[in-house]
């Protein structure tokens, strides 16, 4: 598996967040109304404020996540990075990517100074949940008002 940043704008990881929004579309709860994209900037997603990355296994792209830094933690000050976008494609779950993905995020959001990398996601997306309590991430206060999240997580990483 290999791990490759690019620009979040670019054609390659617009086609990879096209694919990622509309898998989220067609499973979003309809309790909750429509899901609602939001496409990333250059800006969030380039070094040191962030990252994107494409993930590659035997040569194919198999998915994508990025990390970026947002404001501080409001009571400590800290340096925080959120997960953004972590996707892989259907046929690749379940054999350890998503996990390396998230842990290569990590590394690179420590290595930009992150003290604690938070990140949202919906009761829906089960697996992923799971992934991130798994890894070490705990419930915490919505820290955005992103109007597709139900559950927001944190993990102190300094």
């Amino acid at each position: 598996m290999r791990f490759r940043e690019v620009d979040v704008t670019s054609a390659e990881a617009l086609a990879l967040l096209q694919a990622y929004f509309a898998e989220r579309a067609a499973g979003f709860p309809a309790e909750q109304g429509e899901y609602r994209p939001t496409y990333p900037t250059a800006q969030q997603f380039t070094p040191p404020a962030g990252v994107f990355l494409v993930v590659e296994e035997h040569g194919e792209v198999i998915g994508c996540g990025g990390v970026r830094r947002i404001q501080r933690r409001p009571d400590t000050y800290e340096v925080r990075f959120e997960v953004k976008h972590l996707w892989l494609a259907p046929a690749a779950r379940g054999r350890g990517a998503g996990r390396r993905l998230l842990q290569e995020l990590e590394h690179r959001a420590v290595e930009f100074g992150a003290q604690e990398l938070v990140l949202d996601t919906n009761a829906s997306l089960e697996a992923a949940g799971g992934l991130y309590r798994s890894s070490g991430y705990v419930g915490i206060e919505p820290y955005n008002a992103n109007p597709n999240a139900t559950h927001w997580y944190g993990k102190r990483v300094d």
